[in-house]
């Protein structure tokens, strides 16, 4: 009698231990899942309250509603009324942007295959000067570069904010572009270059294509950092027909001296937002890509 007692004892024990273990795999998902989900509020919080503040009319800015009641568009409108230049802006802001981000990669492809690819003294020392360049936060070198711009005659005009923001696009380029194309073989542009291709052409038709996802990512973020750039472009420009969409939006004026245009402000920067939330979900795949691939080899 007792061995029968101790044997269903036992397996009582083993059979209740898989149970617990279950039991507590199952909390865990749940506290992975609850805390995905507090980080998805907390971050789409602000961006939520923002399309709901543009909805609202001046006169319900401050309700506390979770949805504006009534919708109105009156904040869109004013926003594109012609007296805020907005729509030049956005367009100073597109060209800055993409002028900056084509000239970046075009500048940190070469540098990036000469320092991956070539066997040079000094390679890394080289890429640590080049990533330096970067440490210096905008508003530290606003004065010097006011000055030497002023100097130059170039305040208000579009290379005074393409220029500085090279300084960190540059960097960004070569880093991320060197760390791509050192994880791809030399044995395809030795294999080309057998077959008849010169350098060049082993470089153009094979290397750069396989090289397009850490592309794609630099130029997306290139585009991101230089799209919302605010301290240079207000301390160069004070022409409103240059000047880029987030200083127009700083400079949005009330119906007086100490009203601030809240709703137009929020519907500014949902205009200004969307463009960047679009790029990204369209190319989240090939940003992942980029963003992972010198992980492994």
């Amino acid at each position: 009698m007792t061995d029968l007692r101790a044997l269903s004892k036992a397996g009582t024990a083993a059979s209740g231990a898989p149970a617990r273990t279950g039991q507590k795999r199952g909390w865990r998902s749940y506290s992975v899942y609850a805390g995905l989900v507090l980080i998805i509020v907390y971050c789409l919080a602000p961006f939520y309250w923002m399309i709901v503040s543009s909805l609202r009319r001046t006169a319900d800015i401050f309700d506390n509603t979770l949805l504006p009641n009534p919708f109105s568009l009156e904040n869109y409108t004013k926003v594109f009324d012609g007296s805020t230049m907005f729509g030049q802006a956005l367009l100073n802001s597109l060209i800055v942007a993409g002028v900056t981000t084509v000239a970046a990669l075009v500048l940190g492809i070469f540098a990036a295959y000469a320092i991956s690819r070539l066997n040079f003294r000094f390679k890394s020392v080289i890429l640590g000067v080049i990533i330096a360049t970067s440490m210096f936060p905008g508003i530290s070198v606003v004065v010097p570069l006011l000055r030497f711009f002023t100097d130059l005659g170039w305040i208000n005009t579009y290379q005074a904010m393409i220029i500085p923001n090279l300084s960190f696009a540059i960097p960004l380029a070569v880093w991320n572009l060197t760390t791509f194309m050192k994880q791809l073989p030399f044995d395809l542009e030795e294999a080309a270059m057998i077959d008849g291709c010169t350098k060049w052409q082993a470089f153009r038709k094979v290397l750069l294509p396989l090289a397009a996802p850490g592309v794609f990512t630099t130029a997306i973020l290139t585009f991101i950092h230089s799209w919302n750039e605010f301290i240079i472009a207000l301390s160069m420009i004070n022409d409103p027909r240059i000047q880029t969409a987030t200083v127009a939006i700083s400079k949005f004026t009330g119906a007086t001296e100490f009203q601030a245009p809240f709703g137009e402000q929020m519907a500014a920067g949902v205009i200004v937002t969307i463009p960047l939330v679009v790029m990204v979900l369209v190319f989240q795949r090939r940003i992942v890509e980029g963003l992972t691939a010198g992980a492994g080899k």
